[in-house]
């Protein structure tokens, strides 16, 4: 199923007002970053956990056969890190499009380090929207992922591509290599 939240998300005018803002990226907008930016920079959020439980319709997989791509659960103390890039407005309308299977805006604070932090963005997917596939055992996911394919390519190649890119930031994410390591012919290489 797909819930396109384009028109939605455009409801949300908050950073419309300013030059440019931080948008945190959890997932492929950590390695794939395909859209201008002004800076970017390793960041973290307070309070999330990034999981495999939205369902991909439109880029790693097919209303036939969904892949699995990240979204943020709710988890009080963990810190989940990512990316940041500081951007301008325009630049939303394409986010938008590209986020559009299920994920809507949200604010959250972006923390840099552990004494600075600034107002930024999220596209969060919750158990809400009709993509959304939730928690699964990591085999049962690993095959899912191992087989899905849509127009943006694998849905192996997002999970490696993911884990590859928080290796590279020194993230241990062990939701992700747990899920890594699971799929088949990869035992714990990345």
């Amino acid at each position: 199923m797909t819930f396109d939240t384009t028109q939605h998300n455009r409801r949300m005018t908050h950073f419309d007002d300013h030059d440019s803002f931080w948008l945190f990226g959890y997932g492929s907008l950590i390695w794939k970053a395909d859209f201008p930016f002004l800076e970017r920079r390793p960041a973290w959020i307070r309070g999330w956990s990034r999981r495999f439980w939205q369902g991909s319709h439109d880029h790693r997989g097919t209303p036939d056969a969904p892949g699995r791509v990240v979204t943020l659960t709710r988890e009080p103390g963990a810190h989940c890190h990512g990316m940041a890039y500081r951007i301008r407005p325009d630049i939303l309308a394409q986010l938008d499009m590209r986020e559009k299977n299920g994920y809507l805006r949200a604010l959250v604070p972006v923390h840099f380090d552990a004494e600075q932090a600034a107002e930024g963005l999220i596209y969060l997917a919750t158990e809400e929207n009709a993509a959304f596939l939730g928690e699964a055992p990591l085999t049962v996911m690993a095959a899912q992922i191992d087989q899905a394919w849509g127009p943006s390519g694998s849905n192996r190649d997002y999970l490696l591509n993911l884990a590859r890119a928080l290796d590279e930031l020194g993230v241990d994410d062990h939701h992700v290599s747990m899920l890594a390591a699971s799929l088949p012919g990869t035992g714990t290489k990345l």
